[in-house]
């Protein structure tokens, strides 16, 4: 029997309702988002913002925070020395490089820097922003892995100090049997590049937020792609303007997200990120992680707090992040396809541009025991796409053929006998008869307990 291959599939992004609303450009959401360019024309329109809003010398402030090396470093010197523009994408780290979109945005941003090169005829270089700032420990410390027996779930244990940014919280000593696990579920591999990277890597004694950039890295410079790392002192330095204009305009940013919150509910959507009372979108950092300034402090921080200390919360990240590259387009999953309806909000309210932000690829990765598996089970990758069916389908496949055949008895049993009482009733010559209409009702109300038994039958399976 021959080894089934790779699958790699072109699928539908998905998201949320909003998020679905975006992509297809609905009228209805059109003045949330940045417009889409829709000729070269207003492509170049766009490349000129970019390049103007920071003239010379972003990449000088930022070099040690990309620390680029080979094709990546000189993409970003092209840009910088001859009046290019950056696509970006980023994530917050993930145990082993975290889910498979992480490298789907990337390998998407690249594609689409290297088709404005081509278009615009000015450098156009990808860039990975790597959200070590995040403090979601939860959310970083685990990931899933297809094995031949199933899906496996690695993850490392609780830390002793939680709330930590992802760039100071250390990796534990159960790294080594982690890495292990990982290894035996790829088996025999074409390539063991990022095996090697992951195994160099995600070492004992590193930080989560460390590992994850060396591993970005290694990978994605290679393919002209640079990472910054967020937590960078240049990063903090360079954004230290804009996020202090934030605390600055603390209170009309906060009432310009509740308008838009408001907005995107009249619409019949569902806001991706609540507005929080009293919080500013920015924080500072403290010994013990990371804090919201509240608005009733944002003057005072915004004029006290020391150069670097502070940081962007998620709807204001873009907006930083714009301020401080130039950046033509952001490529983003669903869920911040879903926040940048807030995000121009935010932006507007600051006095900054909005930031434009473009769907991923979206591909489904089916691996060869996966595919087998599949066919054994006579499934198919869109029978997912209800994340019921599947179940349902086996339950049905696993009850017994008789108890099948009796239920199909029963139903064929009922039908005729009802049936045949409807026609004694319409042919009236039987006055002690009910009515047809009876007999119809009664005949859907066993038609109901035989489908609710099918159900129990398929349940227990």
């Amino acid at each position: 029997m021959p080894v089934p291959e790779l699958q790699i599939l072109t699928s539908s992004l998905g998201g949320s309702a909003l998020a679905r609303a975006a992509i297809r450009g609905d009228s209805q959401v059109s003045g949330w988002y940045a417009p889409l360019p829709a000729d070269v024309d207003g492509w170049r329109e766009r490349a000129h913002a970019a390049m103007s809003r920071l003239g010379s010398g972003w990449l000088e402030r930022l070099e040690p925070a990309f620390d680029a090396t080979g094709e990546a470093a000189a993409n970003l010197r092209r840009v910088a020395q001859q009046g290019g523009v950056l696509v970006t994408t980023g994530q917050q780290p993930g145990l082993f490089g975290g889910p498979a979109y992480a490298w789907v945005k990337a390998m998407s941003a690249a594609a689409l820097a290297l088709e404005l090169e081509s278009m615009l005829g000015i450098p156009v270089a990808p860039v990975f922003w790597a959200a070590t700032d995040d403090t979601d420990f939860a959310e970083a410390s685990d990931t899933w892995i297809a094995t031949p027996s199933g899906a496996e779930h690695l993850v490392l244990p609780p830390t002793a100090t939680p709330g930590r940014m992802l760039e100071h919280t250390e990796l534990p000593p159960e790294m080594d049997a982690l890495r292990s696990r990982l290894r035996a579920a790829c088996g025999s591999c074409v390539d063991d590049v990022p095996l090697r990277v992951v195994d160099e890597a995600w070492q004992e004694g590193r930080t989560i937020g460390d590992a994850y950039v060396r591993q970005l890295r290694a990978l994605l410079e290679p393919l002209g792609m640079a990472v910054l790392n967020a937590t960078h002192p240049a990063v903090r330095v360079s954004m230290d303007a804009v996020v202090r204009r934030a605390l600055r305009e603390a209170p009309a940013a906060d009432a310009a997200i509740s308008e838009r919150c408001s907005d995107i509910e009249e619409q019949g959507f569902t806001p991706q990120v609540s507005p929080v009372p009293g919080l500013s979108l920015v924080f500072e950092d403290s010994p013990d992680g990371k804090a919201r300034i509240p608005i009733a402090d944002a003057d005072s921080r915004a004029a006290n707090a020391s150069t670097g200390s502070l940081g962007p919360n998620v709807l204001l990240r873009p907006v930083a992040e714009q301020a401080i590259l130039p950046t033509i387009a952001y490529v983003a999953g669903p869920g911040e396809l879903s926040y940048f309806a807030e995000v121009s909000a935010v932006a507007r309210a600051i006095g900054e541009p909005v930031p434009l932000a473009l769907p991923r690829h979206s591909i489904t990765i089916v691996e060869p025991h996966v595919r087998r598996t599949l066919e054994r089970l006579g499934l198919a990758p869109d029978d997912f796409l209800d994340a019921h069916y599947p179940e349902r389908k086996l339950a049905r496949e696993a009850v017994p053929a008789e108890v099948t055949a009796k239920v199909a008895e029963l139903r064929a049993a009922v039908d005729g006998a009802m049936t045949a009482l409807e026609r004694l009733s319409e042919d009236g010559t039987d006055s002690a008869l009910p009515p047809p209409a009876v007999f119809r009702g009664a005949a859907s109300q066993m038609e109901h307990r035989i489908a609710r038994l099918e159900r129990r039958v398929a349940a227990a399976a």
